[in-house]
């Protein structure tokens, strides 16, 4: 299922040299003081003086609270990279271990989560090795006001991206913008209360829902759909005030909407497509808010993608094989 992020500071699983094993106790435990730094302000505080002057910023405004100063001092620009300044804002050189070793002896000690026995062994056998020498992203920003919060490491999609600049997040019990362009983040949609939908459409839940927990989200356009652990679907616009329609998919124990997809319909409209646990994939009219289509498999599908040319879905679940399937009646094609 990928990654398991836990920590702001899991560095991306590479091939690298081997690390001096006399080192090894000294890292382990210097990882863990590392893994610390979010929960403890300490070493953030201690490296204030060498923050290209914004500690005196801070010093000059007293009314700025610990974290807006601390969120401050650990944002990196792509100036203050280039100058030797760390990406992630983490002061190496006030830790007992160095960015490289600590990336070996996270390798080290990291367990990839893997429902199929050795998959991934296979997999880096099969797979060739990628070409080196090309620089194909280059460093912009980095920021610690954004914090994307996921309840289970299994969770899909609770980040989008719909530009250059433009960041969906789930932290906590809401969606949040972030505009990397003006550095600002706003909240779209909370869920910790009672959400009811301020338009009536067919099918619509005009009692809302409360307190739902948010499992996985698309955002594309003007439009933002999120998907509940109880089969819960909240669709709304970004460009209107309020939540334009609710729904549940089933009423079932196993509901978790898994994956969501919105696509451009051959018709010309917009339309959104949710899998859930419960074995079951849904089509829906994004912009009437209507119920398409549905289509049942033996085993709860995780994913669901719908071609080009809009006439296949490609259908990935609890089964060792995926499905290719007739995108208007759900016949298996391949």
């Amino acid at each position: 299922m990928g990654c398991q992020t836990s920590s702001v500071y899991c560095i991306a699983l590479v091939k690298a040299k081997e690390i001096n094993m006399q080192n090894v106790p000294n890292a382990y435990q210097s990882v863990e003081q590392l893994n610390r730094v979010e929960e403890n302000g300490d070493h953030v505080n201690d490296s204030m003086d060498d923050f290209d002057g914004e500690y005196d910023a801070f010093a000059q405004n007293p009314n700025r609270d610990d974290y807006n100063m601390l969120t401050q001092v650990t944002d990196t620009s792509a100036a203050q990279a280039r100058k030797g300044k760390d990406i992630q804002g983490i002061p190496w050189h006030r830790l007992n271990i160095t960015r490289e070793d600590y990336r070996l002896t996270r390798i080290m000690q990291y367990q990839n989560y893997e429902n199929i026995p050795s998959s991934g062994d296979k997999v880096d056998k099969d797979c060739l090795p990628t070409a080196k020498g090309c620089q194909y992203y280059e460093f912009f920003h980095n920021t610690r006001l954004v914090k994307p919060t996921i309840l289970h490491f299994q969770l899909r999609n609770l980040v989008w991206s719909t530009s250059k600049h433009d960041v969906y997040i789930m932290s906590n019990n809401s969606i949040l913008h972030w505009s990397s362009l003006f550095h600002n983040l706003s909240e779209v949609l909370n869920f910790s209360g009672h959400i009811t939908p301020t338009e009536k459409h067919a099918g619509c839940l005009l009692e809302g829902f409360t307190q739902t927990q948010i499992s996985t989200m698309a955002v594309r356009d003007q439009f933002v759909v999120a998907g509940g652990f109880q089969g819960e679907l909240i669709c709304k616009r970004l460009d209107k005030p309020g939540v334009s329609f609710c729904t549940r998919t089933t009423f079932e124990d196993n509901a978790i909407t898994n994956s969501i997809e919105i696509y451009d319909s051959m018709s010309g409209g917009v339309n959104f497509m949710a899998s859930n646990n419960d074995c079951g994939v849904r089509e829906y009219d994004l912009e009437k808010y209507q119920h398409i289509n549905s289509f049942r498999f033996p085993w709860p599908v995780n994913h669901t993608s719908i071609s080009p040319d809009r006439k296949l879905l490609t259908v990935l679940g609890d089964d060792l094989d995926g499905l290719i399937v007739d995108a208007h009646n759900g016949k298996v094609r391949l």
